[in-house]
């Protein structure tokens, strides 16, 4: 049953995904229509299998790299299903479906296997840290999903009444990741004391989730401060998604440290 909704759940989003690209494409209005459904077909099924892991585990699905990716692929289709509904914006769907589908994927490329938690997972922090660091990483590649579509725009009519909203979204998409992201290294750094006796240790994983925040930071003080918008912010968002990404992968994958376990149990920021 589990196989079953992982893998119907990136089937629907990977349908979604191509008719969404045609719809846009032919500007053909019904099949985006159906699109939305398909994909909401995915979430529910994602959903579904979030659930049904966690009861067999007896626990919160985020204890692995594997758990992890499929909490910030979902995290990406709640904030989006949450954006089509309270703004009704169609520009970010489709990038949107992308950035969901592949994460989504990457995750089937790792182990599924349910294991128990290691002691140091066992923590009053355990869902609120790897929580919010999950819809922190989403938020990201959300602002830089609408950093693309500003600049696709931008590049066919300077003038598209459509840009001065993308910015604005732009905007708020960072700020709220960099809110949750603050909160996981703060819970992060209370939770290390606990475990290690130290607030911070200098660990990889803790490194690159504080030049991520500086990385946002930096964003915010431009365009708050400093007056920068638009296509610049647009281009700084995209270019920031791979730094989320290494701090995500890259760093489990190639760095050892105190969150690593190991490749079967890494403890995440």
């Amino acid at each position: 049953m589990l196989d079953i909704l992982f893998f119907g759940g990136i089937g629907f989003y990977f349908a979604a995904v191509l008719m969404q690209s045609f719809a846009q494409v032919w500007k053909k209005e019904g099949l985006g229509a159906t699109a939305w459904i398909v994909f909401l077909a995915g979430f529910v099924l994602q959903s579904g299998y979030i659930v049904l892991r966690g009861i067999q585990a007896g626990r919160i699905p985020m204890a692995n790299q594997f758990e992890f990716a499929t909490m910030f692929s979902w995290g990406i289709a709640v904030i989006l299903v949450l954006l089509h509904y309270r703004t009704g914006l169609p520009w970010i769907t489709l990038f949107a479906m992308i950035m969901c589908w592949a994460v989504y994927l990457y995750a089937a490329l790792l182990p599924r296997e349910i294991h128990e938690l290691m002691p140091a997972l066992r923590s009053v922090w355990f869902v609120s840290h790897i929580g919010s660091a999950a819809f922190s990483y989403a938020s990201f590649m959300l602002a830089g999903a609408a950093g693309l579509r500003y600049i696709a725009l931008y590049g066919k009519n300077k003038e598209d009444s459509r840009l001065e909203e993308i910015d604005y979204f732009i905007y708020r998409l960072i700020s709220i990741g960099l809110l949750l992201l603050t909160v996981t290294i703060v819970i992060g750094a209370v939770w290390a004391e606990e475990a290690w006796s130290s607030f911070w240790t200098w660990d990889p994983k803790e490194v690159w989730a504080l030049i991520t925040w500086i990385l946002y930071a930096i964003s915010l003080h431009l365009r708050l401060n400093r007056k920068k918008r638009g296509l610049f912010m647009a281009w700084y968002a995209v270019l920031s998604v791979p730094i989320v990404l290494f701090t995500f992968i890259g760093v489990n994958t190639l760095m050892s440290g105190l969150h690593s376990y190991g490749a079967i149990i890494p403890f995440l920021i």
